[in-house]
């Protein structure tokens, strides 16, 4: 017996994406290049242990555990019965809908829905709509998904009054314990894994909460009356039917070409096209553009690095979306300043992508102007960190900055390479980031050579750390020291009140490729996780020098990063293992600064480092993976200062 096709809350965010995805959700042969463990995802952002907390802050409710839809349905019912009472994870049926309500508050006739997001707010701060009226994009998605739960619980009880509320962390309060993060464990039940409260909360800690229950029904009404213009509809009743509809009959809506293509989850790898995987992103296109197979697969506007999104429209409406019918007037091409600028980057990108460079663009006059102003030995570092939704420390305040781990890269004027050293802070219930920052200290002060990084993360996280030092109540004795080495290699960012840029402030990597260097290989991104492959595929250097084993801390045997795959090298990314179903490369990440992005490997690793109750013998599984993660970032940014100091 085939099960129903219900509209769930996933699967109508999804819809409001785009329509034509609910055709391709749950269907094996389609492609599908969304992170494969949500719980992971979860994980890393704090989302299962925010959701525990919230139902610690309703004493005496039930949760409805069971899977599938009769069972919860029947017990949910069951416990509505009552007069009074809560329940977590609430099943709603309402035609073809079906939702599974995190805490739903029954007294007497009224209904409370609660959404819980793992998501930050502050009163007076946080404001669900724009300044130029319409939702705030960041929110749209979240009021959408508790306006739906609410319609379809209006719908099933229609004579009972229902609220809506979202349960958010509250960015203004304070972790009022040491070690609440750590009563909420990750524990394995078979195949499925869950978060448990181990023990109970002290008064304290239910008393003084990190989490806001924030009401959103004027919100959920604008949806309703279909006043918000971030989704033009005729009101959230219609779509929501419509969308029921299509995907009870699995019928596809073939949903008009648009930017959104650019994020469309349902493409194919080379990899997955061999295996006979379907690309929906492909089918749409040939339907809507009449391209061939091989015309789906050539590079487009989508493609194109930081292209604005009403050049991308323009381009949309004319019918030119292929590189190939893109012309120079397209890009507004300014005068270069320093390097290249970024309009002409763009249009070097499809000129090299058209005639099938296989070489690199390097602006060698601006690369040796700057490399002269640096000062061996130079030094490459990277940080792995972390926004934990539940503080580590009593005082501290939820997604509170913290840096668990860094590696540390040394180039002397000869030209020799050292992995100098690194750090990863393994304890639980710590506060890692004043130890990290000593730690990092004693690495760096042992001359004054240039310092590099790659994109803003570890000016951003230094600036942070030196936020926490100036508030801290604790006592620091080495607190103006630990500042005084911040303002040294950094510089403070414009939300910081104080200003400085310290006398030897990072070199921007980041900056440098973007001014400087462009490679077809990179595609659309200057992430270092293109640059790196593109840059190994391009200097004989580096491919004579990798292909022999290289020692270092975390491979005393020796490691070679330059091994061939048919006519190219493999990405050294490639060559990291899993650990424990955690891949720790962002797949498919197309991101310039992709560790602020959610869902970075190595915070996952960490997470489940901090939360997930595990053997010593996994543990310490982790532990290697993210020290040799950290340590290829670092190495990555040594090899691409070689290639281009080959090139000079």
């Amino acid at each position: 017996m085939s099960q129903p096709r219900y509209l769930t809350k996933s699967r109508f965010k999804l819809a409001l994406e785009c329509p034509t995805k609910l055709f391709y959700t749950n269907k094996d042969e389609y492609a599908n290049q969304k992170i494969d463990d949500p719980f992971l995802l979860a994980l890393a952002k704090g989302g299962f242990q925010v959701g525990e907390l919230a139902k610690s802050y309703f004493p005496g409710g039930e949760e409805v555990t069971k899977t599938g839809y009769d069972e919860p349905l029947a017990r949910t019912n069951e416990l509505l019965k009552r007069e009074n009472v809560t329940i977590f994870e609430a099943a709603i049926k309402y035609e073809n809908f079906f939702i599974r309500v995190d805490v739903l508050v029954k007294k007497g006739n009224h209904l409370e829905l609660i959404e819980v997001k793992s998501k930050s707010y502050k009163e007076g701060e946080t404001e669900f709509y724009g300044k130029r009226g319409g939702m705030d994009s960041n929110w749209t998605p979240h009021l959408y998904d508790v306006a739906f739960q609410k319609y379809v619980v209006t719908k099933a009880f229609p004579d009972s009054s229902v609220s809506a509320s979202l349960m958010l962390t509250d960015r203004g309060s304070v972790c009022p314990t040491d070690g609440l993060n750590q009563k909420f464990r990750i524990r394995a039940d078979g195949d499925r894994r869950h978060c448990e409260l181990i023990g109970e909360l002290t008064p304290e800690e239910t008393e003084n909460q990190i989490l806001v229950k924030v009401n959103v029904d004027a919100a959920c009404d604008d949806i309703f009356a279909g006043t918000d213009t971030k989704v033009p509809s005729n009101g959230l009743a219609a779509i929501a039917d419509h969308y029921a509809e299509l995907y009870a009959k699995d019928e596809r809506e073939w949903t008009p070409v648009s930017r959104q293509c650019r994020t469309c989850e349902y493409r194919t790898t080379p990899d997955e096209d061999a295996e006979g995987k379907l690309s929906g992103r492909r089918e749409c296109w040939q339907h809507h553009l009449g391209w061939t197979a091989a015309e789906c697969d050539e590079p487009t506007v989508f493609d194109i690095w930081n292209y604005h999104f009403t050049h991308t429209d323009k381009r949309i409406n004319e019918r030119r979306l292929k590189f190939s019918e893109l012309i120079e007037a397209d890009f507004d091409i300014k005068p270069d300043e320093i390097g290249i600028h970024a309009t002409r980057r763009r249009w070097l990108q499809v000129q090299m992508a058209v005639r099938g460079d296989g070489r690199p663009h390097i602006e060698l006059d601006g690369l040796r102007a700057e490399m002269k102003k640096w000062k061996f030995p130079l030094h490459f570092i990277d940080f792995e960190t972390s926004t934990p939704a539940i503080p580590f420390t009593r005082g501290r305040r939820p997604y509170g900055e913290v840096a668990f781990q860094f590696s540390h890269h040394i180039v002397r004027e000869d030209g020799t390479v050292e992995h100098a050293g690194e750090h990863l802070e393994e304890r639980r219930l710590t506060f890692p980031n004043y130890d990290f920052l000593r730690k990092l200290r004693e690495e760096l002060s042992k001359d004054e050579g240039t310092i590099f990084r790659y994109a803003s993360h570890e000016n951003s996280y230094l600036n942070a750390i030196y936020r926490q030092l100036s508030e801290e109540t604790e006592d620091i004795p080495d607190r103006e020291e630990l500042n005084a080495f911040i303002k040294s290699i950094s510089k403070s960012t414009k939300d910081n009140v104080e200003q400085w840029e310290g006398e030897r402030n990072m070199v921007d990597m980041l900056e440098l490729v973007k001014r400087y260097y462009i490679h077809p290989m990179m595609k659309k991104s200057n992430s270092i996780k293109f640059v790196l492959p593109a840059v190994l595929n391009s200097s004989t250097f580096l491919q004579q020098k990798y292909s022999q084993p290289i020692v270092s801390r975390n491979y005393p045997e020796g490691k070679i990063w330059a091994e061939r795959d048919g006519e190219l090298y493999k990405d050294p990314y490639h060559l990291l293992p899993e650990v424990f179903g955690i891949e720790l490369i962002d797949r498919l990440s197309e991101e310039e600064d992709d560790k602020l992005k959610d869902g970075g490997a190595a915070m996952m690793a960490y997470a489940r480092l901090q939360f997930e109750d595990m053997s010593e013998e996994e543990r310490q599984e982790i532990i290697s993976a993210l020290k040799r993660y950290c340590e290829l970032d670092t190495l990555a940014m040594v090899m691409i200062y070689e290639a281009w100091k080959a090139e000079v």
